[in-house]
């Protein structure tokens, strides 16, 4: 426990005591203060950790704290929304917290809940951390910030932590925040039962079909599957696909959902003929997904799935080609030589945003079957109960960005309208010729390949410098039916911070760096991010001359990030080298691997 964790204080009441008939003169209830929900009845569970706990880790920076007062506290005021942004504003405005937990079989259980400000020096570190353990037992625990000491470093509200003894632990828990005086509560939202066997709920699958383009891939594989013989399903996208909001994150998921769905069509059970691949990786687009698909879906050239689902429709943004990634990943696996169908999946945000627009004539250009889910639940949101509204935001949306179980559930249903309706249609022939399509966002990372540190390629030559550790510390992903984390990009290259390396067993020099002599055309670094303070900036120099400079505080947590060094080029040797930036020299930085064409 870091010095500005706080741990609750006292009982109220020793527990032991003899009964008695109940106290003599019990006290008038306390009003209590005001106040809205962030969340309401949502389920968590215990994702594993290297100690063996396990803990739901929900997020509140980013914006993620004012879209859970919009969405599930019905928070319109605007000045209440922009205090939430940061330490100071939020103490100001909140008073105190109120925190449910319910287990089966939880009264005599606890789970430690702690609320975590980050701080200015280091995000993780440097700012107030207050730990209350909190019985299961579905009955609210005020926490009141008047009792604790907060730190001066405080800089925003961070996260939000449910730790349970073992990991996979499920519960049902309810935050909601008290208000300082002088400021009005918002009206509660009344929270209705969801039925998804109305005929408003077919609607709402109908709307997500986009188009079934040619079905011949896709009613293929389904027939292969009906038939008994060996299929594959698979799945690339982000936090969506990897199942960020599902509970538990494996099995509540889309994408096994939609893989269960699929087993139910074809009459084959889950553990059958139906084979299965989940590779989602948080806060990356199509521009890491075209790097890994070999790695993470294809296994190395181990596995030829029949149907890929192919998801970035609300990651996409920070894709460098605005689209270029995402054709060319299209593009990548519909050239396989097993002819595997392609399905362009578009998930939404909770403000109604995803870029659809702009890749879906990815989807018309190859004619691929593809679906909306903001086509299928954004204009029903707005509607009112028995007038077409199914659910609401609250119900649909984990947070900001994530879909609730409820919400992948509606994914996987609409995905499997689109299948149900594509086995419905006269059986056709594969008619694309993918060399006679011009790329409509463009193809030229159609063929890029991924180079890491397992990688042998005797044209590529490295020198690492002293670049020389191997980062164990790595953005973790629950791959397939997994709950424990694989690790991605393990075979890296790190600068370390000046001790002795572990591999060459000599100081640091600080001043060689990595250098590899590879003859491509196009050339893209995938470096990690990290929020630690230890970390620096790197510079990458192509022949001699720096292209960009690498900073792994840009997004400020762990996980993959890929940048283009150069593309278009001539082929020819080109000699790249990656420094610590001036002032980084003894700090950390991790080159995961690098994407080229040749």
């Amino acid at each position: 426990m870091s010095e500005n964790t706080v741990q609750a204080g006292g009982q109220e009441a020793t527990l032991g005591q003899k009964a008695t008939l109940g106290p003599k003169a019990p006290k008038d209830p306390q009003k209590k203060p005001g106040g809205f929900y962030i969340m309401r009845d949502k389920e968590i569970a215990g994702s594993v950790q290297p100690d063996g706990r396990g803990i739901q880790f929900l997020y509140m920076d980013g914006g993620r704290m004012i879209s859970c007062a919009r969405v599930v506290g019905n928070v319109k005021d605007e000045n209440m929304l922009e205090l939430l942004q940061t330490a100071a504003g939020f103490r100001k405005l909140v008073s105190g917290m109120g925190v449910t937990v319910e287990m089966e079989e939880g009264k005599d259980r606890t789970v430690d809940f702690v609320f975590q400000m980050y701080g200015k020096k280091n995000s993780y570190t440097s700012g107030t951390q207050i730990r209350v353990p909190v019985p299961a037992d579905g009955a609210e625990h005020t926490v009141k910030f008047e009792d604790y000491e907060w730190s001066e470093d405080d800089d925003m509200p961070g996260q939000i932590r449910f730790e349970f003894p073992s990991p996979g632990e499920l519960a049902c828990v309810t935050v909601k925040l008290y208000l300082q005086e002088g400021f009005e509560a918002p009206e509660e939202i009344e929270v209705t039962p969801v039925n998804l066997e109305t005929e408003d709920y077919l609607e709402v699958r109908r709307k997500s079909l986009m188009q079934t383009g040619n079905p011949a891939r896709l009613q293929k594989a389904i027939d292969r599957a009906r038939r008994g013989e060996d299929i594959t399903i698979a799945f690339i996208g982000g936090s969506i696909t990897q199942g960020a909001g599902a509970v538990p994150i494996n099995t509540g998921c889309y994408a096994y959902k939609t893989f269960q769905r699929l087993c139910d069509l074809t009459g084959r059970g889950t553990e059958d003929n139906i084979h299965y691949i989940k590779a989602g990786v948080g806060g990356t687009p199509s521009e890491l997904g075209m790097l890994r698909y070999e790695r993470d879906v294809l296994r190395d050239g181990s596995v030829e799935p029949d149907i890929v689902v192919v998801e970035f429709a609300v990651n996409d943004e920070g894709d460098e080609t605005k689209g270029e990634c995402y054709d060319s990943l299209v593009r990548k696996i519909l050239g396989a030589p097993n002819c595997p169908a392609v399905i362009l999946l578009f998930a939404v945000f909770d403000n109604d945003w995803n870029l659809q627009e702009r890749l879906s004539p990815v989807g018309r250009a190859y004619d691929l079957p593809m679906v909306s889910v903001k086509d299928a639940v954004v204009e029903q949101f707005y509607k009112k109960t028995g007038s077409g509204k199914v659910f609401g935001k609250p119900q649909f949306f984990y947070d900001c960005y994530h879909p609730t179980n409820l919400g992948h559930t509606v994914m996987a249903d609409c995905i499997a309208h689109l299948l149900q309706t594509v086995d419905k249609l006269p059986r056709q022939e594969d008619t694309l010729q993918l060399s006679s399509v011009k790329p409509p966002l463009g193809g030229e990372f159609e063929a890029v390949k991924l180079f890491d540190r397992s990688s042998n390629v005797p044209e590529i030559h490295v020198d690492c410098g002293d670049f020389n550790r191997t980062d164990e510390e790595l953005q973790g992903v629950e791959m397939d039916r997994d709950l424990a984390p694989t690790k991605e990009f393990p075979n890296n290259w790190m600068h370390g911070t000046g001790e002795e390396t572990e591999n060459s067993g000599r100081p640091f020099s600080m001043g060689k760096p990595f250098s590899i002599d590879i003859t491509c055309t196009a050339l893209l670094l995938i470096y990690k991010d990290s929020g630690s303070g230890s970390v620096g900036c790197a510079d990458v120099l192509v022949d001699g001359k720096k292209v960009l400079t690498a900073d792994p505080h840009v997004n400020g947590w762990t996980h993959c990030n890929p940048v283009i060094c150069f593309r278009g080029a001539e082929r020819k040797q080109y000699h790249v080298e990656i420094c610590m930036a001036e002032g980084d020299e003894g700090r950390e930085f991790t080159i995961l691997g690098f994407g080229y064409v040749e």
